[in-house]
C-alpha cells in the first residue's frame, strides 16, 4: 500500500479533531465574537453545568483556538481566527502533510487530480486556473 493510500485510511480519521462540545461552542463564540461562560449558557441555552463549558472553553484555549482576557471574576473568550481563517488553516495542515507522505512527491498531486475529477469536473479547469494564477504570481516575484 502507498504512503499517501496509507495517510488516507488513518490521518484524517486518528487525528485529534475538536469534539462535538468544542465545534459548538466555539461556533458560538463565532456567531457572537466573545463570551464568558455565562453568557453562552444564559444565551444559548446550553443545558451544560458551568464547569462543563468552562472547561471546555478552558481546553480551547489551551490549543490555541481561543484567547481569553480577564473579565470580572471570569475570562471572556474569544476566537483566534475566523471561521473561513480556521477551515483554512485546518485544510493547509492537511495538504502539507499528505503531499510530504510518499516517497514520490507526484503521487499526491496525481491522486488530488484523480479526486478532482471524479468529485466534479468544473473543479479541476478551477484548479487549471488556480495553478496558472500561481505561476503568474510567482513569474512577477521572481522578476523583482
Amino acid at each position: 500500500m502507498s504512503n499517501v493510500l496509507r495517510w488516507l485510511q488513518t490521518s484524517l480519521s486518528s487525528r485529534p479533531a475538536l469534539g462535538p462540545l468544542e465545534s459548538e461552542l466555539l461556533h458560538a463564540l463565532w456567531e457572537r465574537g466573545s463570551a464568558t461562560v455565562r453568557e453562552l449558557i444564559d444565551e444559548r441555552e446550553i443545558a451544560l453545568a458551568y464547569t462543563t463549558v468552562m472547561t471546555t472553553l478552558d481546553r480551547l484555549h489551551k490549543k490555541g483556538v481561543l484567547d481569553r482576557v480577564a473579565d470580572g471574576r471570569a475570562f471572556r473568550y474569544r476566537p483566534r481566527q475566523t471561521e473561513e481563517e480556521f477551515s483554512r488553516a485546518a485544510l493547509g495542515r492537511d495538504i502539507q502533510e499528505l503531499l510530504g507522505s510518499a516517497a514520490e512527491p507526484t503521487a499526491p498531486i496525481s491522486f488530488l487530480v484523480d479526486t478532482v475529477t471524479e468529485h466534479d469536473r468544473a473543479l479541476l479547469d478551477e484548479l487549471q486556473r488556480a495553478v496558472e494564477r500561481k505561476r503568474r504570481e510567482l513569474r512577477k516575484r521572481e522578476k523583482r
